[in-house]
This record gives structure tokens, C-alpha cells and sequence, in this order.
């Protein structure tokens, strides 16, 4: 299964010859650069490019074109090679883009030579820069792994090579745009977009009628980043996030066309792959005339974590399809019906009497069978998906699992950070009875907001307005609560601002148990102090990383992630502090700063639109049921509802006392 990278994330490598996949939507130059064990560029000679697109071990593209194949072997690079930067850049002195922030974000994925994914990243935050280092493969203890890196420079080719400790940078950056400008006529032209923008969708088609000549093959998709975390612009929006704007382009795969008569296939074919090792566990053998069991697990993955990960995600995947499936032929029996009765309402001979009685009456029946037989299939799929899930949920990790799991109650402070985190459940309205978990990846690429604004529900039970605000900042306690109960020990901090104290309430697990870097702070003088320390924090972590120096930060600096909790925003914040709020919501992800926000959007609209990219920015979840997220592939609109804690438990403050207890002991 593909291992969907964020920024700084790396993942080991198990094959020696491997193909790198970049796709834009317009000619870049793709090339690589290897270095030494202390990441310099030696020469020109350690550089493949369109100029010079071989070097042992290492192959690239003669040309600037949409999409790129780079080969790698491994096993063949010289001892003195210790990474290997995979560059990307605009061409120059041509027309086109100057920029990549004009652009959909570029992906990149490595592949085994059967085309398996090994990993993807999709390069998301470029703005101005003209030149990125993608990825890189590095050799460590011997074996290689490979790490998204996403690095963006303004100053082109130049700089990138610059900063990879090049000599004669700006010759060698000449000489790889002139034979760029040499070989466009070549490039490869990008591929047609689908109406959503999303590279790899395949439209499914309902499922065939008695009629429809047998065979409909319904396109599977393989997952953007996941539907669980919109994760930047550029990438296919996240179930929950239409909003969000987050894409992870992957290959699609064809599923195999159903015998005409025979049942359609709707399980997803990646589901179907050989797992790497170790094996995911396997169902026991059915009865025969039985289905396959479900199993937790039986997905591919390299840990247990990751095969269950893997495995709601297919669920999801699962679901999303059946119920496109389902409506597609739904909408395909309302048009025949339509069609047959204008043919008869049409013909003056057959519009009244028993003729026409007949036609009409078989129009329907027609129909009625047609819409029996996809409500057949999708309970079928419905029964599975609902027996997986109940295999699935008890099994899951604490990182994954509900408050009432009770996997909570042998909790252990973890030594890792886990591949994701559930912020709540999903469910479509034709089948609540199927709750799919709603996983984000960690570290967060996005901040979240916690709406404390919607009067009321899809279904109306809430129209308090006070209770709804009550409900997000439980809500927003049980996210922070989760993270700092996911992490391992003192490597996640909290930080509360709550300017009225409106959230002392909600707050008290949080602060009896000590697990705040600081009581929560109140007034306009508290708003400005942690903005101001957040802040700071942001601009020394940034001047590090860029000037190569991320060991240089002042003693006793805390190098954890940090996350903001924002109550009852705008109340207490000035002019300055909301451009400090903005900035923290843009820059923080990338440097471990993390915003929540507990808000009512209408509270703040005298900032008018100053205040439109920060929600954006954001992903909007709700403290009661909603059905604001939407499925970027077919078109569902999920209902989203929250991972609260059950009223009258103790689980939570249980838990993050044991939080306290391990940063106590780990001081």
C-alpha cells in the first residue's frame, strides 16, 4: 500500500531498482542530484539533467514535459553517494508559468518497476518559487529510505543548486535551461482534467440492467491523500473537505469487468494486492456457500497500524463507490421510466386506452425492478461493510479508536507518533447503520476550526445556541486531549487562549490535569503574549531550516509540536493579533506551530473578507452532526459527526493523567 508522505515524513525503501513519477499539469524539468554523507554537490558531474540525463545508477528525462519517469538502481550508486535529491523546475526563457504557485501542486511517487507504489507526495505551499527539491533518497545505516522534502526556491535552478553546496551553480543552471529550451519541442503535453480537477477519477457507471447489454465497468479510484485530511492546496479535497482543497493523485486501477448476468465486483482492487511484510492477518477459511469473513487488518501495510489504516481507508473507499453505484442506476431507472412514458404520452394511438394503460403500467414495473435490483447489490454491500466495521472497530489502536473503545482503559503513553488520528465518524444518509472513522494524517498538515456558529442540525435537535458553543469547546478539548494522548511523552505541547473565559468549563480536564504549557490566557494582554511567543517561535524554527542550521536554535528551545486552542475568537483580538492569528495558520503547519479554533464565522464578519482565507485555510469540523464534508469523486455529501466522550465517563481525565504522570517522569 502507497505510504502518502507529508513534509519531512521518510519511509524505507525494500527494492533496489525503483521508478520516480512526477506529474504536473504543465512541462517542468525534472532532474537529480547526488550528494555525499554531508549533502554536498560535488560537480556537475553528480547532476542528471536533460543535458546529461545518465549517471550510474540514475537516469531522468531528456526534455521539460508534464509527466517524468526517473530510474534508480539502487544497488548501483557509488559508495561516496549517500542522497539522492529528486529537482523540479519551471523552464525559462520559454512561455509558460514563471512560478509554481500557478499551478496545481506537482506529485511525485516512487514506484517498483511493476508500477506498485512504494510512496507519494504531493508538494503542496508553493507560492513564488520556480524550483523545488521534491524528494530525497538517503542511505542510513546502510539502508535507504526515502523522505518528502518540498523545499521551494524563488531565485530558480540557481539558488536550488546553490544551496546543494554546488560549485558554479549558475553555470550549470544555464547550461540545464538552454538544453530544456533545446528539447521543449518534445515535451509531453498534459493530460485532460476531469470537470473536479481530480487526475486519477474515473466516472462510476451504475450497474447494468437486464437491458443494458451485460457488462458496466465501474471506475475505481484510488485515494487522495486520504479522504481524511485535506491537506493542502492542489490535492483532490478530502471526503471532509471540499473545503479543504487537498489532493494526493495515485494511479487508478481498472477493476475487472463482470460476466454479463454475474454480480458487479465492488470491492477496490488495491484492497486485493499482495501485502508486504509482515503478511496481514488472514480470514479463516468460509463455509462453502458462505462469504468470506471479514477480517481486522486485511489490508497491506508494514505494521498493524498501518494495515488497519489502510483498511478503513478502503472501507470508505468501498462505501463511496457502492453508493454512487447505487444512485447512478437509480437515476438510470427514473430516465428509462421517463423516456418509455414520453414514447407513449407521445403517440396519439397509444395515449389513451388499455394500450396505453399497458405501456405505462410496464414503464413502471420496469422501474420498480430495476431500482429492486440496485437496492439488492448495495444491501449486500451494505451487510459487508457493516460486518468489516464491526470487526474493525474494536481492534483498533487508541490513535483510531472512539472514547468508548476500551482499548482507552490499557492505555500506555506511546514511545511513536501513530500514521493518523480519528477526529470523528462518517456516514451517508442511505446507510447511517455504517459509520466509517474519520482519519487525518499526523503530523497535521492544516489547522482545524471547530464551528461554534450553526444554530442547528441536519435533523433540528440543536437550536440552542449556547449549547452548540458549549459542545465545540468539549469538542476541541477531546481533539487536544487526543493528540497530546498520541504523542509520545513531553513531544506535544497545548497552548489555550480563552480572552472572556467563557471555556472554564470545558477546560478543566485540561488544566487539573497540568498537561497546558501555561493556564489558559485571558484578557487582551494573555492574547498578545502567547500570539507573540507563537509567533517568534515560528520565524526562529523557519531561519533555521532555511539557513541550513536547525541545530542552532537558543538552549532550552522546546522542539515539540505546539497547538494553539483559540476560544471565542474574535473576543480579544486587536488588528495585529489576527494578522498574527493568519500568520500562524499559514506558516505554523510546516514548522510544528498547529491552530484550533473555536468560532462562530458570523461573530467575525465585521473583518469582512480579511478573514476569508484564514476559515479557508482551515478545516471546518462541527460540534454536532453535519453534512458540510464532501467526497471530492462522486459527489457524496458525508455527514460528519464528532468523537465526543460519553457523558458520565472518566476515560478522558484517566488518560491524560497518565499524560502528566509520563512528562513528569520523563522531565
Amino acid at each position: 500500500m502507497t505510504a502518502e508522505l507529508v513534509r519531512g515524513q521518510n519511509h524505507p525503501l525494500s527494492q533496489a531498482r525503483l521508478e520516480i513519477r512526477v506529474s504536473a499539469d504543465k512541462p517542468i524539468v525534472a532532474g537529480a542530484a547526488l550528494s555525499d554523507e554531508h549533502g554536498k554537490v560535488h560537480g556537475a558531474e553528480w547532476v542528471a539533467h536533460p543535458g546529461t540525463p545518465t549517471l550510474p545508477g540514475l537516469e531522468v528525462s531528456r526534455q521539460a514535459a508534464a509527466d517524468h519517469r526517473l530510474a534508480v538502481d539502487l544497488g548501483a550508486m557509488p559508495e561516496a553517494v549517500h542522497r539522492i535529491s529528486v529537482l523540479l523546475a519551471l523552464p525559462t526563457g520559454v512561455a509558460g508559468p514563471v512560478r509554481f504557485g500557478g499551478l496545481a501542486a506537482p506529485f511525485v511517487a516512487v514506484t517498483g518497476l511493476d508500477g506498485s507504489e512504494v510512496a507519494s507526495y504531493t508538494i503542496t505551499g508553493l507560492e513564488a518559487e520556480s524550483a523545488v527539491v521534491a524528494l530525497e533518497l538517503y542511505r542510513r545505516q546502510g539502508a535507504w529510505k526515502v523522505r518528502a522534502v518540498g523545499q521551494g526556491y524563488a531565485g530558480g535552478l540557481a539558488e536550488l543548486l546553490a544551496d546543494q553546496g554546488m560549485p558554479e551553480a549558475h553555470t550549470l543552471a544555464g547550461s540545464i535551461n538552454e538544453a530544456v529550451v533545446q528539447g521543449l519541442a518534445r515535451s509531453v503535453p498534459a493530460p485532460p482534467r476531469t470537470t473536479d480537477g481530480d487526475r486519477t477519477r474515473q466516472t462510476a457507471a451504475p450497474a447494468p440492467g437486464p437491458d443494458q447489454g451485460g457488462t458496466a465497468a465501474q471506475g475505481a479510484v484510488q485515494p487522495p491523500t486520504s479522504p481524511y485530511g485535506a491537506q493542502g492546496a492542489g490535492r483532490p479535497t478530502s471526503p471532509y473537505g471540499a473545503q479543504q482543497g487537498s489532493t494526493d493523485p495515485s494511479a487508478a486501477t481498472q477493476p475487472s469487468t463482470p460476466t454479463a448476468g454475474g454480480p458487479v465486483d465492488y470491492s477496490h482492487p488495491s484492497r486485493q494486492t499482495t501485502a508486504p511484510p509482515p503478511p496481514p492477518p488472514t480470514a479463516p477459511p468460509a463455509q462453502p456457500g458462505q462469504p468470506q469473513q471479514p477480517v481486522a487488518g486485511d489490508a497491506t501495510g508494514w505494521s498493524m497500524d498501518e494495515r488497519l489504516y489502510n483498511q478503513v481507508w478502503g472501507m470508505f473507499e468501498d462505501l463511496a463507490r457502492s453508493m454512487a453505484a447505487y444512485r447512478s442506476a437509480v437515476d438510470f431507472a427514473e430516465s428509462r421510466m421517463e423516456k418509455e412514458l414520453d414514447q407513449v404520452l407521445s403517440d396519439p394511438r397509444s395515449r389513451i386506452g388499455g394500450q396505453g394503460d399497458a405501456a405505462r403500467e410496464a414503464a413502471r414495473a420496469k422501474h420498480a425492478q430495476l431500482v429492486d435490483q440496485a437496492q439488492a447489490v448495495l444491501d449486500r454491500d451494505l451487510a459487508h461493510l457493516a460486518a468489516e466495521a464491526d470487526v474493525v472497530e474494536p481492534a483498533l489502536p487508541p490513535a483510531y479508536a472512539r472514547w468508548d473503545n476500551p482499548v482507552w482503559h490499557g492505555y500506555r503513553v506511546p514511545m511513536e507518533i501513530p500514521m493518523a488520528l480519528r477526529l470523528g465518524d462518517l456516514h451517508l444518509p442511505e446507510a447511517p447503520q455504517v459509520s466509517i472513522p474519520m482519519l487525518v494524517r499526523l503530523p497535521l498538515e492544516r489547522g482545524l476550526w471547530i464551528d461554534s456558529g450553526r444554530a442547528g442540525t441536519i435533523d433540528g435537535s440543536y437550536t440552542d445556541s449556547h449549547e452548540v458553543k458549549r459542545l465545540a469547546m468539549d469538542t476541541a478539548v477531546a481533539v487536544a486531549a487526543r493528540l497530546l494522548a498520541v504523542y509520545p511523552a513531553r513531544e506535544f505541547t497545548v497552548h489555550v487562549i480563552d480572552p472572556a473565559g467563557s471555556g472554564g468549563q470545558a477546560l478543566v480536564p485540561l488544566v487539573q490535569s497540568g498537561v497546558l504549557a501555561a493556564p489558559p490566557a485571558v484578557g487582551a494582554a494573555g492574547v498578545t503574549d502567547v500570539l507573540a511567543r507563537l509567533t517568534q517561535r515560528v520565524d526562529l524554527v523557519q531561519m533555521a531550516v532555511r539557513g541550513g542550521a536547525p541545530d542552532a536554535l537558543p538552549p532550552g528551545f522546546d522542539t515539540a509540536e505546539q497547538l494553539l486552542i483559540v476560544n471565542d475568537f474574535p473576543h480579544g483580538f486587536d488588528d495585529r493579533a489576527v494578522t498574527q492569528l493568519r500568520y500562524l495558520a499559514d506558516e505554523g503547519p510546516a514548522v510544528g506551530v498547529h491552530l484550533m479554533m473555536v468560532a462562530d464565522r458570523e461573530e467575525a464578519s465585521g473583518y469582512g473578507p480579511l478573514l476569508d482565507p484564514l476559515w479557508r485555510s482551515l478545516m471546518r469540523l462541527t460540534p454536532v452532526p453535519d453534512n458540510h464534508l464532501a467526497d471530492p469523486w462522486v459527489g457524496h455529501a458525508w455527514t460528519y459527526e464528532p468523537s465526543l466522550v460519553p457523558a458520565g465517563s472518566q476515560v478522558l481525565q484517566q488518560v491524560l493523567q497518565r499524560v502528566a504522570e509520563a512528562r513528569t517522569k520523563y522531565t
